[in-house]
């Protein structure tokens, strides 16, 4: 585990090894950053175990222990900024649920009455719906823990963003998914291009005391914006398309039918496997639907691959610290469901009658196990300094 050179003492990493994947060392290359599917698969167990419970306790601790890692192991590039943005966006969703829940009632029965807000007739053909009246302690309790389960979700995801690098997970796509990769990648590379054009163009316009607001300083400034975007774009064709970008082999008609049933099949059953295990009416055939569709459709991503020959320049390892990163998600996901069987009313607190929530052992002491990512995997690299800009890998 200590094959990098990176430490956790605070120490500042030398003009040698400011960043990069690898690092010569004795003539063997060194790897010393963590495959990003790790991440994604870490973080996925542990949106997976939070649709297991609603209990608050746990939830939170979910929340906790995914921050501890983000906060132990994100470096300190752009793309990892985005934790702050999924906790407000997971902030307001949970804001949002509980006003629906006061506006528009709840159908759980509740006799602790908090307030009652004056209700709405509405048409007959608006049955079932309700605006006002009373709000129970009742359904404000259970739209919090319905709230508090998305936003958990939704904060794991988060930490998938800021702990894994985008580039680096674009680089380790299939050879079918090449394509996509490179129109994301390009994407990615050319969007800030843009708002430095605008911020730019509306700079020199406040400067000749023109203005930049409005309809038609959005014209003006828009108009420059998407004529240097689109000489852009020609420019990089032209470049890519020189240097072999696009080129495909050739195969045979069966095997292109065949790799397009195998992953559209693939992805049908991996989006209907997963909607059973994130519902609790789903539970029975979930997983078994989910594991074909995830073999159908590595399959065809297998065969989609050879109309894309091409080689990866330093392809990410997935060693032995991706696999206990993978495999403490996986382990936390595996146990809340299973906790979530063997004691339901723990994991699921009810709400009537209104108890307040406590905190089983056995599956808390499981969710810690999501904390092996803080210890085991590299320590955060900050980013290149320009003058290592030459050492910086190819797109």
């Amino acid at each position: 585990m200590g094959g990098g050179s990176s430490t956790r003492s605070g120490e500042s990493p030398g003009p040698a090894e400011a960043v990069g994947p690898a690092v010569p060392r004795g003539g063997r290359v060194v790897r010393d950053t963590l495959h990003p599917g790790a991440w994604w698969v870490w973080a996925l167990a542990l949106g997976t175990a939070a649709t297991r419970t609603s209990n608050p306790l746990l939830l939170a601790l979910l929340i906790a222990t995914s921050a501890y890692v983000v906060a132990t192991c994100r470096p300190d590039a752009p793309w990892a900024r985005s934790y702050g943005a999924f906790v407000k966006l997971a902030l307001a969703v949970l804001v949002i649920r509980l006003f629906f829940a006061v506006a528009l009632g709840s159908p759980v029965p509740g006799t602790h009455v908090l307030v009652t807000l004056p209700e709405i007739a509405l048409p007959d053909w608006a049955q079932g719906i309700r605006l006002g009246g009373r709000v129970t302690a009742e359904t404000l309790v259970r739209a919090l823990y319905e709230g508090l389960k998305l936003a958990t979700l939704l904060i794991c995801v988060g930490a998938a963003n800021a702990l894994a690098n985008p580039a680096r997970l674009l680089k380790s796509l299939p050879g079918a998914l090449y394509e996509m990769g490179v129109a994301v990648v390009v994407a990615l590379t050319y969007a800030p291009h843009l708002i430095a054009d605008v911020q730019r163009l509306r700079a020199a316009r406040r400067l000749r005391g023109r203005p930049d607001r409005g309809l038609r300083g959005l014209v003006q400034v828009g108009l420059p914006v998407l004529e240097g975007a689109l000489e852009r774009s020609v420019a990089l064709a032209a470049a890519m398309d020189a240097r072999g970008y696009g080129r495909t082999a050739e195969v045979p008609d069966r095997v292109r039918r065949t790799t397009a049933a195998l992953t559209l099949g693939g992805l049908l059953g991996v989006c209907a496997g997963t909607y059973g295990l994130l519902t609790a009416a789903g539970g029975t055939y979930g997983l078994p639907v989910l594991l074909a569709g995830l073999v159908a459709a590595l399959a065809g991503l297998r065969l989609g691959g050879r109309r894309s020959p091409r080689t990866r320049y330093r392809p990410d390892p997935w060693g032995a610290r991706a696999w206990l990163v993978a495999g403490s998600g996986a382990a936390v996901a595996a146990l809340l469901t299973l906790a979530a069987s063997r004691e339901p009313a723990a994991l699921n607190p009810g709400v009537i009658p209104l108890v307040a929530p406590t905190l089983p052992l056995w599956p808390a002491a499981a969710v810690l196990i999501g904390l092996l990512p803080a210890f085991v995997s590299p320590a955060p690299r900050n980013p290149a300094p320009r003058g290592a800009a030459a050492r910086k890998e190819p797109s």
